[in-house]
Formats: C-alpha cells, sequence, structure tokens
C-alpha cells in the first residue's frame, strides 16, 4: 500500500516544494534582479549616493533625487502607524476580552471588512470626504492649538489645505487598522487560559491581568501587526495618490504636500520619455523593495528572538 502511494505522494511533494521554492526565494531574486538591471544607467549617471541624498527631481534637465520622495513615504508611513497602533490594539483588546462571546463574530467581521475594500475606494473618500474636512476644521483646530508651541508648533506651519502628509497618514491608518488589529487579536487568543486565570486567581482586576499578562505574552504578535502593517503602507499606492500633491520636496511641516515612492512611480511612469528617467523609477522602486525587505527582515529577527526567550510573567 505504501508503495503504491509513494509516486503520487512524491510528485506532490515535489510540486509544493517547487512552487514554495519559486515563490518564497526565485520569484523574489528574480525581480531583486530585474530592477537592479534596470537601475543600471541612472546608477551610472547619478551614483546611489548622490541619487539617496539628491533633493531635486527634475526629468526636463534629468536631474533625480529620491530625498524627497523616501522622507514622504518615511512620513506618511510614520504617521499612519502612531494612529493605527493604539487604535487597533484597543480594537484587539475589546474583541478578545471584553466583547460578550455572542457578539464577538459580528465586531471581527465588522473590522475584517474594512480590509476588503479597494484602496482607490480609501483614496477617493479621503479627496472628497476627510480633506475637506481636515483643511477646514480639524488642520486649523491644530493650527490655533499646538502652532504658537514651542518646538512642535513647526509642524503645523502652513496653509490647510487637506492635501498634505497628515490628511495622507490619517487616511492610511485607517486602511492598515484592520491588518493591524487582526493580527494583534490572534496574538491575545493565542494567551494560554491558565495564565489568565491565574491573574483572577490571585485578585487581579480584568485591564491588570490585560496589561501584564496578554499583552507581554502576545508581544511577538503585536510587534509581528505592526511591522507586517508598516509594510503594507510602505507599498501603498492609491489610497495616498489623491492626497499627498505629488510635489517633489521635503515637507517642513505636517501641513505641507508631499510624494512617496509609490505616488511618483505610479504618476511618472507613464511620462517616462527618457531612458534615465525610466531608469531612475526603476531605481525608486529598488529603494522600495529593498526597503520592505528590510523592514520584514527586521520583524522577523525581533520575533524570533522575542519567542526564543523564555517567557516571565510581570508583577501583578
Amino acid at each position: 500500500m505504501n508503495g503504491k502511494n509513494s509516486i503520487p505522494e512524491l510528485i506532490v511533494s515535489q510540486t509544493l516544494g517547487f512552487f514554495a521554492v519559486f515563490v518564497g526565494l526565485l520569484f523574489p531574486l528574480a525581480t531583486l534582479t530585474i530592477l537592479i538591471y534596470e537601475s543600471i544607467p541612472a546608477l551610472e549617471k547619478s551614483g546611489i549616493l548622490h541619487f539617496l541624498t539628491g533633493r531635486v527631481w527634475d526629468p526636463v534637465s534629468e536631474v533625480f533625487g529620491a530625498l524627497p520622495a523616501i522622507v514622504g513615504t518615511l512620513l506618511v508611513t510614520l504617521i499612519s502607524s502612531m494612529i493605527a497602533l493604539p487604535v487597533s490594539v484597543g480594537i484587539a483588546v475589546f474583541i478578545s476580552e471584553l466583547c460578550p462571546e455572542r457578539f464577538k463574530p459580528f465586531f471581527s467581521t465588522a473590522v475584517e471588512l474594512l480590509g476588503a475594500i479597494p484602496s482607490i475606494i480609501y483614496g477617493m473618500w479621503g479627496l472628497f470626504v476627510i480633506a475637506p474636512l481636515m483643511a477646514d476644521h480639524v488642520e486649523p483646530f491644530l493650527q490655533n492649538t499646538f502652532g504658537k508651541l514651542p518646538l512642535i508648533g513647526v509642524l503645523f506651519e502652513g496653509a490647510p489645505t487637506g492635501i498634505d502628509a497628515l490628511t495622507s497618514g490619517f487616511v492610511l491608518s485607517i486602511m492598515i487598522i484592520p491588518f493591524m488589529s487582526a493580527i494583534v487579536k490572534d496574538a491575545f487568543e493565542m494567551t494560554p487560559p491558565l495564565l489568565k486565570e491565574a491573574g483572577y486567581g490571585l485578585g487581579a482586576t480584568k485591564w491588570e491581568v490585560v496589561r501584564n499578562v496578554v499583552i507581554p505574552f502576545a508581544l511577538p504578535g503585536i510587534i509581528g501587526g505592526v511591522i507586517l502593517s508598516v509594510g503594507r503602507a510602505l507599498g501603498e499606492t492609491m489610497a495616498v495618490a489623491f492626497l499627498t500633491g505629488n510635489v517633489h520636496a521635503i515637507p517642513k511641516s505636517l501641513l505641507e504636500p508631499l510624494t512617496t515612492i509609490t505616488v511618483a512611480i505610479a504618476n511618472e511612469f507613464t511620462e517616462a520619455d527618457s531612458d534615465i528617467y525610466l531608469s531612475s523609477l526603476f531605481l525608486l522602486a529598488l529603494i522600495l523593495f529593498l526597503m520592505s525587505f528590510g523592514l520584514l527582515m527586521t520583524a522577523k529577527f525581533l520575533i524570533l528572538e522575542r519567542i526564543g526567550k523564555r517567557w516571565t510573567p510581570r508583577g501583578i
């Protein structure tokens, strides 16, 4: 019987192994190779250091500097992550620890449905709904409240147009909340019931158990959710393409327009009428690829390091 099944099992295992190697190793390597090959003309003309630190993006003069796009990408991602993280953790705590059992499927499905909305819908909603709201109410309020404070007041200088880094980050945060909260919720639900029961047995309140038992145990999952969501935010295009303003300049405040790597590629790829222009866009794509890859590798390292350590509960 084992001899009859050995050949089909071998075929299936070899096929699955091939697809695993192709998807996990060969496909990323092929993508990286193509990006490097297409980026060679831009590297030869500008040099990697000048390209990374240049502030001028002028296709007419064939002068290309990626620093504004890189800074814009990191700024929008940082804003979205800072907004999404506390909201996602709060949603995960509510669904996993506080919500009645009969309502958990409803709230879980409602949050996960946000992830099924196409990104272009987020972009259009941000342009026609959120941007006017930010320009007319939120950003003037922030300027009147924080604009005169030392140090942080400079972050709210400029005309409140709603097409800026703050609005882009806010809309992007709403987009990544479902992914982040789903991963964090799953991490919370993996906490052994025995640990939580031990906390309650010692007289701890529900909040103390969540703070001192559930969150420390689920920390690798929280880190993983944040990193994966940041990776999603780094590569997002349509949700922010309507809201950044596509200006190749480093913003001096949160209320100034900017551009990101993905927005620059999406808006200018069809306009690239020279080899060096097209190669510069490929080099931007290569930088984004390396940023995402490095971020995911860092997340993997942190998670594995955390899992490898013996977890010790904090004092309750």
